[in-house]
């Protein structure tokens, strides 16, 4: 009976050191999941844990062979997940624009699994109660609601990530990736790899590199 309990505490304490640090490998966005990688990674890792630490048919050596495969893929999965831009979208989608100018783009939000009601309930929630005052209505890759308002001052919208174009945003203010490319090269920027994060803020374009 003692092995059992000593079994199951180191079980556990491998897992809690597992835990953190996959956490802190992979950064802080599993403590708040902002995507289907975070949510399915906190699910998976969790079931392995609870699913092993009191079966005696699983050695402590395997449940440490368990943890380091997991641990493994979840590294291989956020890789691709910051440097290959199919594959992110592939796995946590991307952000959607439901509503232009008030008009509202129901092929949009089928795509997104999002019903009349659904809508309607999400632009109550942020005190929108008609069509006609919203700008620009946003489903993000975890499901909430951005919204703009008309009268609202644009927000800066982030037109590189990570090293990576966001064509749906340049597409949307009405610029393309060759006006993008000149401006960085005007700027001095080259190599888009090199920019963590570009904004474009009325007219102007705002770089962070790495």
């Amino acid at each position: 009976m003692t092995s059992f309990y000593l079994t199951v505490a180191i079980k556990l304490a491998l897992g809690l050191v597992s835990l953190v640090f996959v956490i802190n490998v992979t950064g802080k966005g599993n403590l708040a999941p902002s995507s289907a990688t975070d949510q399915v990674q906190n699910f998976v890792l969790g079931g392995i844990i609870g699913g092993t630490i009191y079966s005696s048919s699983v050695s402590i050596l395997q449940y440490i062979v368990i943890l380091i495969i997991w641990t493994i893929l979840i590294l291989l999965l956020k890789w691709l997940n910051t440097n290959i831009r199919f594959f992110k979208h592939l796995i946590d989608g991307k952000p959607t624009v439901i509503i232009t100018h008030g008009k509202l783009d129901p092929e949009a939000c089928r795509a997104k699994g999002l019903s009349a009601s659904d809508v309607a309930l999400k632009l109550r929630s942020q005190g929108v109660f008609q069509l006609k005052e919203v700008k620009r209505a946003v489903i993000e890759q975890n499901g909430q609601l951005i919204v703009v308002r008309v009268g609202d001052e644009n927000p800066k919208y982030p037109i590189v990530t990570d090293g990576v174009v966001q064509l749906e945003i340049l597409d949307s203010i009405g610029k393309s990736e060759a006006w993008l490319n000149d401006e960085l090269t005007k700027m001095g920027y080259d190599n888009i790899s090199d920019i963590f994060i570009a904004e474009y803020d009325k007219g102007n374009i705002n770089v962070v590199t790495y």
